[in-house]
């Protein structure tokens, strides 16, 4: 690519590529998401039409990363390259966190009569799933994919490129889905240990940037043989990018947690905070996952969940005097 004319001022407007099987894959998944939503509202449970906004933004975002400019110049500029990865594998899968389309699967499945049931998942599920494995996913691949000679492997296949791309949303979204929003996950992390993992997760984009910034070899000889005339030198754009992943990737995962801080602050309830954790995996056992959010599926429907936990709880010890088991006496009441 390195015979790539220098982009003009309007290269954000003309200089687009296709790539048909991402793109094809936007637009289905995108019909599917629609239909299931209006599955949903036709069956009388409301969806958010910011969730619909958040997954369109999520797979035209995507198309952008792949297909525009940023797209073209990809391959040739490491910069660009950088820029691509953090949009990847943090800007698409936050979106799509905030879209919930596991949630939305969910609510569609008991409107067509499946039980509402808590999230119980198995053992490698749990694993697969589980914050600390997201964090090590997503340094792995942001280290593997930038400080070894996998930029280098990548210059001459063209599949590897493409398993890139896979990985970066991959790693992302298991990484934001159990620490933003409220997206229906086997896992249901305080609000603390969600600033702490963000926080820890940023210290990876730093280490990366600084090391790239830092180098005074080009890591990649493959990709810099690409570079186009025009263009800057291979060090001096590697420096580039470290820089954007330094301050690019550490500026968002800040604003990450800025947000989680400001909706930890704003919670009324201080039995979902740090404190109430257990409190809330009790409730959750009584009346489901859906119930403790449905505050957030009726549009501002004011729930008490207390009352319905303790009417759950009575339900529960009625069923179990007439099955003619044996109630503790001295419980303390809910």
């Amino acid at each position: 690519m390195g015979s790539l004319p220098a982009p003009g001022a309007g290269a954000a407007f003309t200089d687009w590529t296709f790539t048909p099987v991402a793109d094809v894959l936007a637009v289905a998944v995108t019909l599917v998401y629609l239909l299931l939503v209006r599955h949903l509202r036709l069956s009388g449970t409301k969806w958010a039409t910011g969730r619909i906004v958040s997954w369109c933004g999520a797979m035209a975002t995507l198309v952008i990363a792949l297909d525009s400019s940023i797209g073209v110049y990809s391959d040739s500029l490491f910069w660009v390259h950088m820029l691509q990865h953090l949009i990847l594998i943090m800007v698409v899968p936050v979106l799509l966190v905030c879209a919930q389309p596991v949630r939305l699967l969910h609510l569609v499945r008991v409107a067509g009569g499946a039980a509402d049931e808590p999230v119980r998942a198995g053992v490698a599920r749990r694993v697969l799933t589980s914050p600390i494995t997201a964090m090590v996913l997503y340094a792995a691949v942001l280290v593997g994919t930038h400080l070894t000679g996998f930029q280098e492997v990548m210059t001459t296949h063209a599949w590897v490129h493409d398993a890139e791309t896979v990985l970066y949303l991959v790693s992302g979204y298991l990484l934001f889905g159990p620490l933003l929003g409220h997206e229906r996950w086997p896992w249901q992390v305080p609000y603390l240990l969600r600033f702490g993992l963000l926080a820890v997760t940023m210290g990876v984009d730093t280490l990366v940037g600084v090391v790239l910034m830092l180098n005074e070899h080009a890591l990649a000889p493959g990709f810099a043989l690409s570079h186009p005339s025009w263009g800057p030198g291979a060090l001096a754009d590697q420096k580039t990018a470290g820089a954007i992943m330094w301050f690019g990737g550490d500026g968002l995962m800040m604003v990450l947690m800025v947000i989680t801080a400001i909706e930890w602050g704003q919670i009324a309830n201080e039995n979902k905070g740090l404190g109430g954790w257990l409190e809330g995996i009790r409730m959750r056992e009584l009346l489901g996952d859906e119930a403790m959010s449905i505050g957030d599926n009726a549009d501002g429907e004011e729930v008490d969940l207390d009352q319905r936990a303790l009417d759950a709880y009575n339900a529960n010890l009625a069923a179990l005097h007439r099955s003619g088991g044996e109630v503790t006496r001295g419980r303390p009441p809910v």
